[in-house]
């Protein structure tokens, strides 16, 4: 009986073993999370500029450029994206033309490396 007793005890001590080698170092095991970044907004913050103005920033070059998403008040904007010799992308678009008098978010949202989401934006006082 007593070597049953010590015999179970050793597989119990391995099987813990076992199961710690497996242990939640998750870290290790998954990649980090790269947002896209986003900068150098023209025209600059809180700026007053007319409807259908053009409008321009960069998205860093971890930015898949074909997730790109620009909207104003919820409308959808469509914007080219050009390379900028694989350091960033330069993204550019106009203002529509229905939004006058108010002031106006460009909001964008685009996806990178690991379908990290990155957001940013700014705001724009849009005149007549």
């Amino acid at each position: 009986m007593k070597l049953f007793k010590n015999l179970l005890l050793i597989c119990l001590m391995l099987l813990h073993n076992m199961v710690w080698a497996y242990g939640g170092g998750g870290s290790s095991s998954t990649k980090a999370c790269a947002k896209p970044k986003f900068s150098e907004f023209a025209p600059a913050e809180k700026t007053e500029v007319k409807a259908n103005a053009e409008f321009s920033f960069i998205a860093s070059a971890n930015t898949y450029p074909e997730s790109i998403k620009v909207s104003i008040k919820d409308v959808p904007v469509t914007v080219n994206v050009a390379d900028k010799n694989g350091t960033a992308f330069q993204v550019t678009g106009k203002l529509p033309s229905s939004i006058k008098d108010s002031y106006a978010r460009i909001s964008i949202n685009a996806e990178g490396a690991n379908k990290c989401k990155g957001t940013g934006g700014w705001l724009l006082k849009i005149s007549q």
